[in-house]
């Protein structure tokens, strides 16, 4: 228990410093940033309580709301991705599955799978994200594309790293 609890606290601190000292300086085409660090939600095991889960939610997005001052809407996505999170899990997965594995990982799942489940949260994530941060519909189809975009993007390091970290 220990060891899992200090293993999750290193993914939350390395994917926070990623984020703020690496990824949060890659803007391509002055539109798709990569927002990595959401991996810490996408990872975490399946079984951890829900109050549990919506805490670290918020203490992630206001991690990056902290070093990249901006007001909130980093903590507002964490908390909307993290209270989905349960009702993604139950509609793409059996009880059965969730109970018999411990953690979303591609070795553990299948590669399908963990993409499905990973692209479900990156979206969602990455809409709320840069909605809230236009505030406006005005350029509803740029926001959307700009969203769509970064969720490739970073979907692609979220399985690279699946692959580069978590090999068998």
């Amino acid at each position: 228990m220990l060891t899992n609890s200090i293993k999750y606290l290193f993914i939350f601190v390395i994917s926070v410093l990623l984020q703020v000292l690496i990824f949060d300086n890659i803007l391509i085409a002055r539109m798709v940033v990569p927002y990595f660090y959401i991996i810490f939600l996408i990872l975490l095991p399946f079984q951890i309580p829900r109050a549990l889960l919506l805490i670290l939610g918020f203490l992630l997005g206001v991690s990056i709301d902290i070093f990249t001052n901006t007001m909130g809407v980093h903590a507002f996505a964490c908390v909307l991705i993290a209270f989905m999170r349960p009702g993604i899990l139950s509609l793409i997965s059996s009880r059965e599955t969730l109970d018999s594995v411990s953690a979303p990982r591609i070795q553990t799942m299948s590669i399908g799978w963990f993409i499905g489940y990973a692209a479900i949260m990156v979206i969602i994530h990455h809409l709320v994200l840069f909605f809230l941060e236009a505030f406006t519909f005005n350029d509803f189809l740029f926001t959307l594309l700009r969203g769509i975009l970064s969720s490739l993007l970073s979907l692609s390091l979220i399985v690279l790293s699946q692959f580069l970290i978590f090999r068998k």
